[in-house]
């Protein structure tokens, strides 16, 4: 868990999103789409668009943009093309497993810009249950937080539910079963603690340690892949060397 951790930790404190507003935006409209499509237009029924909107609150968008999201997922809206939810595996160097999240228009596309990446960046595509077993889904909720508060948090977060808790500088990582996020979530803010983000994520059962160009050779492939606009999510099992993570992020 801790190369998942690391590396959200890095981009979250250099304000990625921040940077990325447009993209941000782009993915989360996307994301509350193919949740109404999927489930309907009513957040109390369904449970991927409560965690779709208050994402996209998470991240400032604004309540127009969500609104006008679900419309789009509904087809009540123009650009409301089809979006379907695809799952990508392949390996980077090393053979480093690599997840892809995406939503597309266009699957062949999106498939031929995944394998070019992986191509390019020296790894491979490959085929479907390769990889996803190496991965459990849990829930994921970030706090801001340092010192004598964020051992304030654990222990609020253990007493919410929370099966496991992570800490980086100025930041804490709690981590839920994909069912309780909400349940955790709610506890939290019950309790005064300011949530910064809420999620569902995809966690390796265990990390693999490179040596240091091949680890940020790998960083700049998931990085690549991040960049496609159908991509949503992008997962490893590599365990990023700190001082590998910050000389990365000291690029942007």
């Amino acid at each position: 868990m801790s190369g998942h951790s690391k590396w959200s930790s890095i981009k979250h404190q250099k304000g990625v999103a921040d940077a990325r507003r447009g993209k941000v935006f782009t993915k989360l409209t996307k994301e509350i789409m193919l949740a109404v499509r999927q489930n309907g237009a009513n957040p109390d029924t369904n449970y991927h668009l409560r965690l779709a909107i208050q994402k996209a609150r998470d991240n400032n968008m604004p309540t127009d943009n969500v609104a006008r999201a679900i419309k789009r997922g509904e087809g009540t809206l123009e650009g409301a093309n089809v979006l379907a939810e695809i799952t990508l595996e392949g390996y980077g160097p090393e053979g480093a497993a690599i997840l892809v999240e995406a939503v597309t228009d266009n699957r062949n596309r999106t498939v031929q810009e995944v394998r070019s990446i992986f191509t390019k960046g020296g790894g491979n595509l490959a085929e479907s249950g390769s990889v996803t077993w190496l991965f459990n889904s849990r829930g994921l909720i970030t706090i801001e937080a340092d010192g004598q508060a964020a051992e304030d948090v654990e222990f609020k977060a253990i007493d919410a539910g929370a099966e496991d808790v992570e800490t980086q500088p100025g930041l804490v990582e709690i981590y839920t079963k994909p069912n309780e996020l909400e349940i955790v979530r709610k506890a939290l803010e019950e309790k005064g603690v300011v949530i910064c983000t809420a999620e569902l994520t995809k966690v390796p059962k265990s990390t693999v340690q490179l040596d240091d160009s091949k680890a940020l050779q790998v960083l700049r492939l998931m990085e690549k892949m991040e960049e496609i606009d159908e991509t949503q999510n992008v997962y490893t099992n590599v365990d990023f060397p700190d001082d590998i993570l910050e000389k990365q992020a000291q690029t942007k």
